[in-house]
């Protein structure tokens, strides 16, 4: 065996002249130009090239698989870092002839200095088609497989496993990110017969993921114990089940986890806590539909982004940040036992969301309402009830407009239990039509005649009696139920109107529609379908809309007060002069009356001024003026003196039943028509009435 690591003396005028003379094939590879350097006789007739000239003109890269290109590029590799030489079988097709024959490979320094690579012949033995098929798939195999001895060394490695090598020198246990991985390796083939596990390697381009397999089995070359390693490279599949698993675990939107997370988080920690050692805090983004109404969708997913990277930076190891619906997060704190820290922690995430958001180049005042649940010794562990807590804490601090958070207690679990009876009777009263409709007389004061009627929307509970409409219209518009109650309250006052109609009792009445029913889609279309129903004039039916719905989009709002103008119904603005900022951009709206809120009424004669300039502009606009809340003489004589229009109030009466609406007017006109401001009657005209 001739082996040759450089070029022979110099001072030879034939570097290759023993070379030559071998009977073994022997020629040097150029592996940067794909080529043959020098070759014998005997090469030459392996390669079945007629002379050496002719074999050193060959492109040998043409028709080379991208495996045997890959496998000399590591030899020469190889040869650069260290004193290295390799025996293995290869078959050559020169002239598409195949032939199989074992060969060392050394080292060659090329007189300019490149590595080469010197290759002898060392044996042609008979070979069956299947060893020869075996020796060349594990050249050509993408699967990496790898023979090593019981002491790290690697004994045997074929192309696929080389390349991804970080050196031709490295042990077997220095390729494992994690130290532990391989000790458990060799115990679980020890053990087991063999070893499956997927694990981290560092490889020549990084850490990546392989399946790997062992198997214990004896060196043949040796005779001594070694083990035989199958590896699979699995890193686009671990990246992408990770994908899969971190999709599924996140909010899209934010990165914060998702609702099925956190519940299970919770679930593990009661399994494996006792005490008041963790808590959930629910946090609800105040006014978040405005944003996205006023701002764009854009400013409402930056604000959600935000909150979550606030709440990220107040967790520790072990907590979890989740988004479990539109604006409302969820943080889980694993350690809460300390009362002194929980509060710490409470009141750095408040004061971390309270600070102005700055999206884009708005800054914007957010504001958070915080509820928070601590888990106790005897508290149930499901994590619907644990989440329902903190909502029901949360939810007093938005009702109270608490700039900080709330904690669960037992005072809030009643109240909530109450909150949601109470919910569920206000279901029942829509689906059996619980509901009534009482009428509040309005009088013309130029006349003293009943000339109109507010419908008053009444519930009576079967418990509690009379509940106030300032107690059950919110929690109805909470509940998303207000449209409903709506169509009833429609559907009652047409019927009633139809009623006194037929009895010849023109008299008008006004229908309050609250902000939401106004701003609904539906809107339009209920009152619509109310003017194919109804066999009275629609100019008679006036619909009170409060000022606070003109307040905002004023040209929509315009829009559509003019399309229920066209469909011939009455527009009044209610509660008029509490929340208008501009009184001249009224003219915009196509009202027909103003109705001056009754807290200026109250306030007479202080609020004298600011009334008169209600009344004119009325004028200005040719709507009829009423005056709400009129409750003593004194304002009425004013109302009169000042040209209001109208007036309503418990000084004339308070809402009547629709079955004795007629009866009451009639004593009540009777009363007004002796009523003279500078004798004013002794008797309450209210009391009068009976």
């Amino acid at each position: 065996m001739v082996s040759f690591t450089m070029p022979l003396a110099s001072n030879s005028q034939d570097p290759f002249a023993l070379a030559r003379r071998l009977r073994r094939p022997v020629w040097v590879y150029d592996t940067d130009c794909h080529s043959i350097a020098f070759a014998n006789q005997a090469a030459c007739e392996l390669w079945n090239a007629q002379d050496e000239a002719s074999l050193c003109s060959r492109d040998l890269s043409s028709g080379m698989s991208l495996t045997v290109a890959e496998r000399l590029k590591q030899y020469q590799r190889d040869f650069v870092e260290r004193d290295a030489e390799f025996v293995e079988t290869w078959t050559f097709h020169p002239c598409d002839h195949p032939i199989t024959v074992d060969v060392i490979y050394t080292g060659f320094v090329m007189p300019n200095g490149r590595m080469a690579m010197m290759c002898e012949v060392i044996g042609e033995e008979a070979r069956t088609s299947e060893t020869v098929r075996t020796a060349n798939a594990l050249l050509h195999t993408d699967v990496k497989v790898a023979l090593f001895g019981s002491d790290g060394t690697i004994l045997y490695h074929n192309p696929a496993a080389r390349s991804v090598l970080p050196s031709a020198d490295c042990s077997s246990a220095q390729l494992f990110v994690d130290p532990g991985d391989f000790p458990r390796m060799l115990q679980d083939v020890r053990e087991k017969g063999e070893s499956k596990f997927v694990t981290q390697i560092y490889t020549s381009s990084g850490e990546k993921w392989f399946d790997l397999r062992t198997k214990q089995c004896l060196d043949a070359a040796s005779g001594e114990q070694a083990y035989l390693v199958t590896a699979y490279d699995v890193s686009e599949l671990k990246a992408t089940t990770d994908r899969a698993h971190y999709l599924a675990a996140r909010d899209q939107l934010t990165g914060c986890y998702n609702r099925s997370i956190v519940q299970s988080d919770w679930s593990e920690l009661g399994a494996i806590r006792r005490g008041p050692a963790y808590c959930v805090i629910y946090i609800d983004i105040n006014k978040f539909k405005h944003i996205n109404d006023t701002y764009g969708h854009s400013a409402g997913d930056a604000t959600l982004k935000t909150v979550a990277d606030r709440l990220r930076s107040h967790t520790r190891e072990g907590d979890i940040a989740a988004r479990i619906g539109g604006d409302e997060f969820v943080v889980l704190l694993n350690d809460a036992s300390s009362e002194g820290d929980l509060h710490k922690r409470l009141n750095a995430i408040q004061t971390a969301l309270q600070k102005p958001f700055e999206i884009g180049p708005l800054i914007l005042e957010v504001g958070v309402s915080i509820g928070v649940f601590i888990k106790g010794a005897n508290d149930p562990t499901e994590w619907s009830e644990a989440l329902q807590r903190a909502d029901m804490a949360m939810y007093c601090s938005k009702r109270d407009q608490l700039n900080t958070f709330t904690i669960f207690d037992d005072t809030i679990g009643a109240a909530a239990k109450e909150r949601v009876r109470f919910e569920i009777e206000i279901a029942q009263a829509i689906a059996n039509r619980e509901f009534e409709v009482f009428y509040q007389p309005r009088i013309a004061l130029s006349t003293n005649r009943v000339v109109a009627a507010e419908a008053l929307l009444r519930w009576r509970h079967r418990e509690l009696g009379d509940v106030s409409p300032a107690k059950f219209i919110p929690i109805c518009e909470e509940m998303g139920v207000i449209d409903q109650i709506g169509e009833i309250v429609f559907d009652k006052v047409r019927e009633q109107m139809s009623e006194w109609y037929r009895q010849g009792l023109g008299i008008s009445v006004s229908l309050n529609v609250s902000p939401k029913q106004f701003q609904h889609d539906d809107f339009i279309s209920i009152a619509r379908r109310m003017t194919a129903l109804a066999d009275f004039p629609l100019s008679l039916l006036e619909l009170e809309i409060t000022e606070s719905s003109f307040v905002g989009g004023e040209t929509e709002v315009a829009r559509r007060i003019q399309n229920v103008r066209e469909l011939g119904f009455q527009v009044a603005i209610d509660d008029f002069g509490t929340g208008y900022s501009n009184l001249a951009h009224i003219s915009r709206f196509p009202v027909s009356c103003i109705k001056a809120d009754q807290t200026f009424v109250a306030q007479l004669p202080k609020s004298a001024p600011l009334l008169r300039l209600i009344f004119t502009l009325a004028k200005q606009l040719q709507s009829t003026t009423v005056a709400e809340g009129v409750e003593t003489y004194e304002q009425l004589a004013w109302l009169r003196d000042n040209d209001c229009d109208q007036a309503q109030g418990f000084l004339f009466s308070k809402a009547i039943p629709a079955d004795g609406f007629v009866t009451a007017c009639q004593r009540l006109e009777a009363r007004m028509a002796n009523w003279a401001p500078a004798a004013a009657p002794c008797e309450d005209l209210d009391v009068a009435l009976g």
